[in-house]
Order: C-alpha cells, then sequence, then structure tokens
C-alpha cells in the first residue's frame, strides 16, 4: 500500500520547510512520504540546518527547490508553513487537503543581529514550534 504524501511549503525552501520536512521524515516516515519545496528558491539556510544537528536531524545533504522540481505524483496533504506561501500557493488537485500553520520566520527575525547565541536563539525556537507541530501529526489533519 503506497503511503500518503506529504509536502511542506514555504517561500523559499531554505528554512521552516525543510525542519518540517526533516522533522517528518524522523517522526512520521513510516507513515509518509515526505516533501519540501518553496514557491521559490532560496538555496539552504546554514543556520538551519545548524540548530537542526543539534537534535539529531542532517540536513546538510537538503537541497532548495520549487514545486516544479518535485515528483509528479500527487500530494495527500499539502502544509504550509507561512503566510507568503499560503497566499502564493500554487493550484493542487481537490483530493489534496491544505493545511495552514504559520511560522515565524528566523531570517527576517535574526535580519539586524550578529552571529552569536541570540540569532540561534531564534532559530532553535522555530525549529521547536515546528517539531511540537509535526509531532500532532496525522491528527492535525483531520482538525481543518
Amino acid at each position: 500500500m503506497k503511503k500518503p504524501k506529504i509536502l511542506f511549503l514555504c517561500t523559499g525552501n531554505s528554512c521552516r520547510s525543510q525542519m518540517a520536512e526533516g522533522f517528518a521524515r524522523f517522526y512520521k516516515g513510516e507513515d509518509f512520504d515526505v516533501y519540501s519545496a518553496g514557491v521559490e528558491k532560496h538555496g539552504m539556510n546554514p543556520y538551519a540546518v545548524a540548530v537542526m544537528k543539534e537534535v539529531g536531524i542532517d540536513l546538510a545533504a537538503h537541497k532548495s527547490k520549487t514545486v516544479d522540481e518535485l515528483p509528479e505524483e500527487p500530494f495527500d496533504f499539502v502544509v504550509t508553513v507561512c503566510d507568503n506561501a499560503k497566499e502564493r500557493c500554487p493550484w493542487f488537485p481537490a483530493r489534496t487537503k491544505l493545511v495552514h500553520r504559520s511560522f515565524p520566520d528566523p531570517p527576517a527575525l535574526t535580519a539586524q543581529m550578529n552571529d552569536g547565541p541570540e540569532k540561534m536563539e531564534v532559530y532553535r525556537r522555530v525549529r521547536d514550534q515546528i517539531e511540537a507541530f509535526i509531532k500532532t501529526i496525522p491528527e492535525v489533519f483531520q482538525e481543518q
């Protein structure tokens, strides 16, 4: 039996959607095929990679990609993880369940910060929020 497919969609597929994909593969990989993409491609965010590594999830080999670069198989669930992705979400077939859960944007929140513990703490806080959300799958899909 084929596993349901989840796509985590963000603006640039550099941070939040990549974190969501990493956690979903870790916690839900036996039950779901998991993907991430962006409405644009921004490249991988090194701070996102670093804070995920702290919790044992390696994103170093991940690549930033757009929806057009994904397999053409239909997704069962598309989760937009930022408001911009929700507003710019491409068309998906009617059978695809769209779920929106907006998380703060660490690069925007830290744009004026120097490298250091405060900057990393912002990324850790968002990482932990995403992890908590991922742990609610699949129950959260029934709520929406």
